[in-house]
């Protein structure tokens, strides 16, 4: 079920009545909390199933076999083996995963290496919407139990919501035990100004996945597929829209995750933090998927020896989380090139002790960036679209001719192609990016503290016209593929 589809709207609003038609029932406390948990899990896998409904198998398994993994830690007698029951429930969703994401291209790469058919080894099977998501987020779960962060659960209702919360389920964001656990142990009260900031929020997350998501797509789409005949600009122009697209799908998507959230109740940790406003590539990283860059950061990159340690060591570990983060990412070299592509430009920031040095908002407590600050964000801009290039490529082949072809003379002309709407979604584009430039200090674009209500509603009515006349059919996010 997509968020931005005619079934949502519809699946929304009965959820969230019988939600807190549960939480507002004359019961004990207890048995309220435990109903409620119980019909979030029931919408959560209705939710997950309108896919694939085989596939709730899979989830299940998974929540069971963590959930288990948190008592035997716990149960333990000895160090030894609580470290032996964690690295059991690690390696079987790793197995897992690499099962249904990683066999059928490891399999093809070793014929194609060996010149051998091993098409009769190829399993061909479908990849469960959001299994790396809801994967990892298990993982922390029994980590976090070992690690002593955490209390383990014997609650296994409270802990399949946990995994399976259907408004971050499928594409994050991937939140921890220590964070979203115990809000299914709690009970919950309907608080207005939450959720009407949610409704807010969930508005805004349309507007950049519909409006500019979305309309990037037919652009981009349309010049990928005829690449090598297209001029540089026209391919410079798909490079620079397919940075926005991607932005406006994910963090599209995770606004309206929090956004959901919020009705419930619930609060899901930010994703996105104005990403392109950053100033170097290590400030890039610190506000883009900062749920996956944190779980790599906290569960390996640490575990690794961070940067405590020799200079090689910190080379090798900057490789390691840069190119998990590309593999993490699909079955594609593309995903590793673009991973090592990252791992280049922040190696020097790290080794350089400079990695953290932008952690404010760029320009803080002033209206514009100063020319310093403009251009240090227009080069970092610019280095993100070189690598969406790489990371939207199908193939290295063709990643090296759409390159190429940015090194034409005909990087100067005209771009060519696109619909009538093409000026339109420029423009909607540099609204997006002025909104979240005045608001780059808030959690999302239209958190306002405006008093007049007329303004307010103007503002709503404005997005919502947008959304009307560039909705096309419901088109699924980029990130349900990985």
């Amino acid at each position: 079920m997509l968020f931005n589809s005619i079934e949502f709207a519809l699946y929304l609003p009965i959820v969230f009545l019988i939600y807190w038609a549960i939480g507002y029932a004359h019961i004990n406390d207890n048995l309220k909390l435990r109903l409620q948990n119980a019909f979030v899990v029931l919408a959560s896998y209705v939710f997950y199933g309108w896919w694939d409904w085989r596939f709730l198998l899979l989830i299940a398994f998974t929540s069971f076999c963590s959930w288990s993994s948190g008592l035997l830690i716990a149960k333990s007698s000895t160090p030894k083996a609580a470290k032996a029951w964690t690295a059991a429930n690690i390696v079987l969703n790793l197995a897992i995963l690499a099962v249904f994401k990683y066999y059928d291209f490891f399999v093809r790469e070793f014929g194609q290496l060996f010149g051998i058919s091993t098409d009769c080894l190829l399993l061909k099977i479908i990849l469960p919407v959001g299994i790396s998501f809801y994967t990892f987020q298990a993982l922390s779960y029994s980590i976090d139990v070992y690690r002593k962060k955490i209390e383990p659960t014997r609650d296994i209702v409270a802990f399949f919501a946990y995994v399976a919360f259907f408004p971050q389920l499928v594409a994050g964001p991937i939140e921890r035990a220590t964070n979203l656990l115990p809000q299914f142990q709690t009970n919950r009260k309907f608080n207005y100004d939450q959720a009407v900031d949610g409704m807010r929020q969930i508005l805004w997350g349309l507007f950049k996945k519909i409006v500019v998501a979305d309309n990037c797509a037919t652009y981009v789409d349309q010049v990928w597929a005829t690449y090598d005949t297209q001029t540089g600009s026209t391919l410079l122009l798909a490079a620079v829209l397919f940075t926005f697209q991607i932005y406006g799908d994910f963090s599209g998507y995770s606004d309206i995750a929090i956004g959901t959230a919020k009705l419930f109740g619930i609060k899901l940790m930010r994703n996105f933090n104005n990403p392109y406003f950053s100033r170097d590539i290590a400030e890039f990283w610190r506000r883009w998927h900062i749920s996956l860059t944190t779980w790599f950061r906290d569960y390996v990159y640490i575990p690794l020896g961070g940067s405590r340690v020799g200079k090689w060591k910190i080379v090798r570990n900057t490789f390691v989380i840069f190119l998990l983060s590309g593999f993490w990412h699909g079955a594609n070299w593309t995903f590793i090139a673009w991973g090592a592509y990252h791992a280049l430009l922040f190696l020097p920031l790290i080794l350089l002790g400079m990695n953290r040095k932008y952690t404010n908002h760029v320009a803080e407590g002033r209206l514009l960036p100063t020319w310093k600050e403009a251009v240090q964000i227009l080069v970092t801009f610019g280095l993100a679209v070189l690598g969406w290039i790489i990371f939207r490529a199908p193939g290295m082949p063709s990643l090296f001719h759409y390159l190429q072809g940015l090194c034409d003379v005909s990087l100067f002309s005209i771009p060519q192609g696109g619909s009538t709407k093409r000026i339109p979604l420029i423009i909607c584009i540099v609204v997006m990016l002025i909104i979240e430039w005045f608001q780059r200090n808030k959690q999302h674009g239209l958190e306002m503290n405006i008093n007049k209500w007329y303004i307010r509603y103007a503002i709503y009515i404005i997005i919502v016209a947008a959304i009307i006349y560039f909705f096309a059919d419901a088109v699924t996010f980029i990130y349900f593929q990985f």
